[in-house]
Order: C-alpha cells, then sequence, then structure tokens
C-alpha cells in the first residue's frame, strides 16, 4: 500500500522536476542576441560593390 502510493506521488513530483530543469537551463543560457548585432557591411561588401562606381568614392 505504501509503495503504491509513492509510486503515484513520484510521477507528478518528476514530472515538476523536469520541467524546471528545463526553466533553469533556459533561463540560464549565457547567449543574448542582442550583443552579437551586425554592424554594417564588411570589406569584401565594400569590395564588390566599389566596382560598380565610377567616381571612386564608398
Amino acid at each position: 500500500m505504501l509503495f503504491a502510493s509513492l509510486t503515484l506521488l513520484c510521477q507528478p513530483l518528476s514530472f515538476v522536476a523536469t520541467k524546471w530543469q528545463k526553466l533553469v537551463r533556459i533561463a540560464g543560457n549565457p547567449y543574448r542576441p542582442e550583443l552579437h548585432y551586425m554592424r554594417g557591411p564588411g570589406p569584401k561588401w565594400r569590395a564588390k560593390h566599389r566596382a560598380g562606381r565610377s567616381d571612386g568614392s564608398l
């Protein structure tokens, strides 16, 4: 009887523990995309598009 009660209690607790672990893993993720934004065209883009200009300016 006691074992059956513990088994019934263990299933919801393991479900909650799994969800809690997932939440902590997501919240603790150090990646922040706003810190890795693009700052503009690089040298390859400038070299490619400079070839089409006749006045020589960027």
